[in-house]
């Protein structure tokens, strides 16, 4: 209470409290006097209230002392509230012009995925219409699972490619990012250009190693046969044709390498799917890497649970998982040791190849499944690599829901382990009792 209000009410007491004094009933005075502050007191904050509702169409209390102070901070507060709130709006209004001048598919979506804004590139790319479209989940706008997988769980720092719902041949790379408080910032780019361009190299590819494939193995033969009679030949023919053979023996294997990732790059998913059991595939492959390995006698371990099988095309697999064991064969020393985990657990169906090779560094890790690319050329070369296959690795695993992690130590080793979800396995295997198999020989 200020000092004004203060003198106000023992003004008004003393007054009573005369008054009353003459007739003997100083107190009572005072109680009236009292109740009737109290009574005008409560007026003024009813209208106080009544302005703070509607300062329009009332009056603040004009009384000096508290209620005019207070009237005074509410108009302060007020004015501040208005300064900030259309700060605020022209910050939104410059966003919304930014964001309408951008080329790219722009829409905000609340936490539960549903559209708040979006631009009018939105509306060409997407379909998606503001405000026809607001408070509407974008996911029912946009029928596609893979972009309903992706909205659900929140996929952040990582996009996705998905063919544009308003034009058949416009492809579109997704991003989704935090924005403010609950909101999700969608972003979609027109990447039609760049998908042409990827399209038109693996076709060229394709159609390159195509025709190379014919007269590589015509060479090949030739080569063979010339190699079976060397006896007829000069002398110094021999490392001549040995070491021709050798070159067309890889050029073949590229070929084939080649096509079968320009075969796995034409989709996103697999075909001709199928129960796979994976420990016997693991079997199969150890013997090939074992006659690989040849005089160098790399140690093989086995580790698997015989029952596990994953669903998918055993082709594929094949391909992938063989890839692993051989690269551990290429960049592991003699008498190196090369293990093979076939498990499964809450998060899904693992292969682990592990081995106490050259290992690899970190700054080639992010690169290491690219095409043609390789840590060490000389190396690479020397012992015969084409440099695809852990790009065939990525894709056979991109095309069966799975993923793979690497995981390396220059000079003490590597673990490549592929990762398959929960739905990938095969219910029968998931049911039985988890048995281990175990192999071990040089």
């Amino acid at each position: 209470m200020g000092n004004r209000d203060l003198w106000r009410l023992i003004s008004l007491l003393a007054g009573a409290a005369l008054i009353g004094a003459p007739f003997g009933h100083a107190v009572d005075a005072v109680c009236i006097a009292l109740l009737v502050y109290l009574a005008w007191l409560h007026r003024k904050l009813y209208q106080l209230l009544l302005w703070l509702r509607d300062s329009k169409n009332h009056e603040a209390p004009e009384p000096p002392g508290v209620f005019e102070e207070l009237a005074v901070e509410i108009d302060y507060l007020r004015e501040r509230h208005k300064k900030r709130k259309k700060k605020l709006a022209n910050y939104l209004k410059q966003f919304q012009q930014a964001t309408r001048a951008l080329p790219d598919a722009t829409v905000v979506l609340n936490e539960d995925g549903a559209v708040q804004w979006a631009n009018a590139a939105a509306a060409r790319y997407l379909g998606i219409r503001w405000p026809e479209d607001t408070n509407q989940r974008i996911t029912n706008l946009i029928r596609m699972p893979r972009l309903q997988e992706f909205v659900q769980e929140h996929e952040q720092a990582t996009t996705i490619e998905i063919p544009s719902p308003t034009e058949q041949n416009r492809f579109l790379s997704v991003l989704l990012a935090p924005y403010g408080k609950d909101q999700w910032l969608f972003v979609a780019r027109d990447v039609t250009q760049l998908h042409r361009l990827s399209q038109i190299r693996s076709d060229f590819v394709a159609n390159v190693s195509h025709e190379l494939r014919t007269p590589t193995t015509v060479i090949k033969g030739f080569l063979e046969t010339l190699l079976e009679q060397k006896h007829l030949a000069p002398a110094n023919w021999g490392p001549a044709l040995e070491q021709m053979s050798t070159h067309a023996e890889r050029m073949k294997s590229l070929i084939e390498e080649l096509l079968l990732l320009s075969r796995l790059e034409q989709e996103d998913h697999t075909t001709d799917i199928q129960p796979v059991l994976v420990s016997e595939m693991l079997s199969d492959i150890i013997k090939q890497a074992r006659s690989l390995s040849g005089s160098r006698d790399h140690l093989f371990s086995l580790e698997a649970e015989p029952a596990l099988r994953i669903n998918g095309n055993r082709g594929e697999l094949f391909s992938a998982f063989s890839n692993l064991v051989f690269n551990a064969v290429h960049y592991t020393p003699a008498r190196g040791v090369i293990q093979l985990r076939w498990y499964q657990d809450a998060a899904g169906a693992h292969l682990e190849v592990q081995d106490n090779g050259v290992g690899i560094g970190e700054e080639h890790l992010e690169r290491i499944t690219e095409r043609f690319y390789r840590v060490d050329q000389a190396r690479t070369r020397a012992e015969g690599g084409t440099g695809l296959g852990l790009a065939i690795v990525k894709h056979v695993l991109l095309r069966h829901a799975a993923r793979l992690e690497i995981k390396s130590t220059p000079g003490a080793g590597s673990t490549f382990r592929c990762d398959f979800p929960p739905e990938a396995i095969v219910a029968e295997g998931a049911l039985e009792a988890p048995r281990l198999k175990r192999e071990g020989s040089s």
